[in-house]
């Protein structure tokens, strides 16, 4: 059985279609692999605030454009999705995702979300549309179109994204992807905006040794006086 004072959770908050979070997806899914079994990984929405979505396919091309090239991508992401008209508000597809949680073994699984952002950033999809986002989700991942449809409307999950929202605000964040590392000794490690694993790969190797030391140290000493 793992030391309890051995484990490290890292939560990782995102938008659906947040092209700096479509850029981390390499990173979180290397990381997965990297420690599984021995790191706890769990991923929450942080929806986007209407102003922080580019008012024009015109303006999400340019910042595209920025983005592909710092990180030296092959592909350019398609802004096909924009709908100018909605004036920046696209709940559909976090919805969807968090929705999709009640229906998959894995609640922690990433298969709607990506399926979701590829459809949009990928394909040009406008998932803005719930409808759409249903559709897609349910195809990529076997699931009811109604019941997801439906689940995906309701009050209970829209106040999951709303929750998930308002915590990472509650972290003083801005900018996504973001990633909260935290040891079962008390230590904690914030990234913010960071769209590479190797960061995150050496704190997250440093809490392990840090915690495991705690283990050992209990082993030979047990629990400190009482006075």
């Amino acid at each position: 059985m793992k030391p309890p004072l051995a484990v490290v959770k890292v939560t990782y908050y995102l938008e659906v279609l947040s092209s700096w979070c479509h850029w981390a997806e390499p990173a979180w899914a290397e990381l997965k692999a990297r420690y599984a079994g021995r790191v706890e990984f769990h991923w929450k929405i942080a929806a986007m605030n209407p102003g922080d979505f580019p008012a024009s396919r015109a303006q999400c091309d340019w910042f595209y454009q920025r983005s592909g090239t710092v990180l030296r991508s092959p592909l350019r992401l398609n802004s096909g999705w924009v709908e100018p008209e909605r004036q920046g508000v696209y709940p559909a597809p976090n919805l969807v995702a968090e929705a999709a949680r009640d229906f998959l073994a894995d609640p922690e699984d990433d298969r709607v979300r990506l399926a979701l952002a590829h459809a949009a950033m990928g394909e040009g999809q406008k998932i803005g549309d719930l409808d759409l986002a249903a559709a897609i989700a349910a195809r990529a991942a076997g699931l009811d179109f109604e019941k997801l449809r439906h689940a995906a409307d309701s009050a209970a999950v829209k106040a999951r994204v709303e929750a998930g929202t308002a915590e990472f605000h509650g972290h003083r964040l801005s900018q996504r992807p973001a990633f909260i590392l935290e040891s079962a000794i008390g230590d904690k490690a914030v990234f913010s905006g960071l769209a590479r694993g190797e960061p995150l790969a050496a704190a997250i190797d440093a809490m392990l040794a840090d915690a495991q030391a705690y283990v050992s140290f209990a082993a030979h000493f047990g629990s400190p006086p009482a006075t």
